[in-house]
């Protein structure tokens, strides 16, 4: 069949090499951070504060924390005004931020904060993160992404200073915007010290690490618990 046919097999072995190579080479970008092929849950969640529209003040809001175990990923996903996020932090940026934590804390301490934000806002290092959101007001609506800077560093709001995430305006990159969405919008979030520690605790990696350890247990022994329900 294959002497009777041969541009055909030559076709299709043509178009089976390429997506192999496809997705060998997609494979390979998921993996190079991968530890673990377990799809995405829950970790638990922290307390953290937002701008108030037209208030001076701000205002407590749950944030989920997500953890992504095939790209090594957390996110933090809220709502702000009338928009739904999911704010993506890698290991390296998770470090970043518990160790402007950590800053924070000892600038703290010692009395070394300063109440100018422009000078305040990045002084514990900047990170590139991804960010993704859609409208809260449709149960279906489009998706946007964008990778915005996020500047580490802290904020007074009247006379309480809070620890600050301040993600910059970034260029939405889907290129599908029916909404006439061109860029993500400027979201900062403030953390007591307090709520602080508590996000650094579940980014901790060797916290993630021992969640998913704890999972695989959980797994071989539901797995060897229906071997023998089958014997």
């Amino acid at each position: 069949m294959m002497s009777k046919y041969p541009k055909l097999w030559l076709f299709i072995f043509a178009v089976a090499a390429l997506c192999f190579s496809c997705n060998t080479a997609r494979s390979g970008v998921k993996q190079a951070n991968m530890l673990a092929d377990v799809d995405p849950f829950s970790i638990g969640s922290v307390v953290a504060s937002f701008d108030r529209i037209l208030y001076p003040d701000v205002e407590q809001a749950d944030v989920e924390v997500i953890f992504y175990p095939r790209e090594n990923e957390v996110a933090l996903k809220f709502k702000y005004t009338t928009l739904q996020y999911w704010q993506f932090w890698d290991e390296e940026g998770r470090r970043q931020f518990i160790d402007a934590l950590n800053r924070y804390k000892e600038d703290f301490a010692n009395q070394r904060l300063l109440t100018s934000y422009n000078r305040s806002r990045a002084i514990y290092g900047m990170a590139k993160r991804r960010c993704e959101w859609k409208t809260t007001s449709f149960s279906i609506s489009a998706t946007y992404r964008s990778s915005p800077v996020i500047e580490l560093g802290y904020r007074f709001r009247g006379n309480s200073p809070y620890f600050s995430t301040y993600q910059n305006e970034a260029r939405e990159e889907t290129g599908s915007n029916p909404d006439g969405i061109t860029k993500s919008n400027i979201v900062i979030m403030y953390f007591t010290r307090a709520q602080g520690e508590d996000l650094a605790r579940l980014f901790d990696q060797a916290y993630l690490l021992e969640l998913l350890g704890d999972i695989s247990s959980q797994n071989n022994a539901e797995s060897s618990r229906d071997v023998y329900i089958e014997k």
